[in-house]
């Protein structure tokens, strides 16, 4: 155990935003080894930004000694979670569902030590699928008042649209799982972001009255900007914890092209650094911010993707925005030399390169001056590529003032 009472920790840095029992849960992190709980509905193949404020939680946890669950959603995730939404989730299939916690898996694992049962990875379909409706709605239902789950923040936001019954249960399902983790591992906590408050009470009230234990909820602050935005959120989607979907010099970008405002939040909640360092970081003004967003940056990207992938990415951040020769480390895409052989139109190059979503969005940024090649505005959005702007094998196109891509010939 740390000498610090991880809930003073966590407190300290901005995470803790509700509790069902302050004090209780104080003394309970401070005087035994807590086993908590953090579900993660696999509602694609990887984790996001707005997850790893949760990730970075059950690490601070797991540093002062508890036991972390992640409890992949393969059950709840067949319903579809109704908080924070206004409309009804997406139907997928067994199979994908399986795909994505297994991608799931192997992310949490890089952040957390699943060996020796210091953390435990479960599947709630081991329970959930197998579930028989009469006896659960007559065990578990009864516990649960219609009039008190329609006051819930996640349902009244839904119903002038429209709730489905099916995700109506997802409150009992959720609620259900905090129950079977107290019969399986003793699970006495539930944490979670913000937007899962109703759901994490009603599962803390469940045990209550049906084993007569106590049991308790947390949640955290959600990770948004100083205008209350979400953050994680670019041009092109998520940004997302997997290599493959948003690039290690991508994500490095992203945390360092930060408002300045969310830089000293961004450090306390995102990294380990010391709170006297985070706090004079978060101090610097003018030009002097960009020194704490470099080290924001980097911190966070080495968490993520390690130190390695941190070093190139900050390296090819100052070959672009700085001194420094250029690197590799720049996210690329190949095009062969038979694709440019009639040229290209610049177009259909932005599109294969990402930057774009569609053709209309080109046009609008090249009208804007948006979009430059090789350091030059491209001011024609008929414009036609061909080999002969490329300076040895590569072309350098720029989005906006700051997102660069390569164009490499195969």
């Amino acid at each position: 155990m740390q000498n610090q009472n991880v809930f003073d920790t966590l407190k300290e840095r901005g995470f803790i935003q509700q509790t069902t029992h302050e004090d209780e849960i104080r003394e309970l992190l401070g005087k035994e080894s807590v086993t908590f709980y953090i579900g993660f509905d696999p509602t694609a193949d990887s984790l996001h930004v707005g997850h790893f404020l949760q990730i970075v939680t059950m690490m601070h946890l797991q540093r002062a000694g508890h036991r972390p669950i992640a409890l992949v959603g393969g059950g709840t995730g067949m319903v579809g979670d109704p908080s924070g939404r206004t409309d009804m989730r997406q139907m997928m299939t067994l199979e994908t569902i399986e795909h994505n916690a297994n991608c799931f898996k192997k992310q949490l694992s890089r952040f957390l030590d699943f060996s020796e049962g210091k953390a435990i990875m479960v599947n709630n379909k081991d329970w959930l699928l197998e579930l028989k409706y009469v006896p659960f709605i007559r065990d578990i239902g009864r516990h649960f008042s219609v009039n008190r789950m329609l006051t819930a923040e996640c349902f009244k936001n839904r119903l002038e649209r429209g709730l489905s019954f099916l995700e109506f249960n997802y409150m009992l399902m959720q609620s259900y799982d905090f129950l079977e983790l107290y019969r399986r591992y003793n699970c006495k906590l539930q944490l979670g972001g913000d937007d899962q408050w109703s759901n994490i009470i009603a599962g803390a009230d469940l045990i209550r009255r049906v084993e007569g234990a106590p049991a308790y909820g947390m949640t955290f602050t959600l990770l948004t900007t100083s205008e209350g935005v979400k953050m994680g959120k670019t041009q092109a989607g998520a940004v997302w914890l997997d290599a493959e979907k948003t690039s290690p010099f991508d994500f490095y970008q992203y945390w360092r092209n930060v408002d300045d405002a969310d830089v000293e939040k961004c450090l306390s909640l995102l990294t380990f650094l010391p709170m006297d360092e985070v706090r004079r970081l978060g101090s610097l003004e003018g030009a002097e911010i960009n020194q704490a967003k470099e080290i924001l940056a980097y911190e966070v990207t080495k968490l993520v993707h390690g130190e390695e992938e941190a070093k190139k990415a900050h390296a090819a951040a100052k070959a672009l925005f700085g001194d420094g020769a250029m690197t590799d480390n720049i996210p690329f895409t190949e095009i062969s030399h038979a694709d440019l052989a009639q040229g290209m139109d610049i177009l259909t190059l932005l599109n294969k390169a990402g930057l774009i979503s569609s053709k209309s969005e080109g046009r609008r940024l090249i009208n804007q001056g948006g979009i430059s090649i090789e350091g030059k505005k491209v001011e024609d959005p008929q414009m036609t590529i061909t080999e002969k702007l490329f300076q040895n094998g590569t072309l350098m196109l720029r989005k906006g003032k700051k997102v660069y891509h390569q164009i490499r010939l195969k």
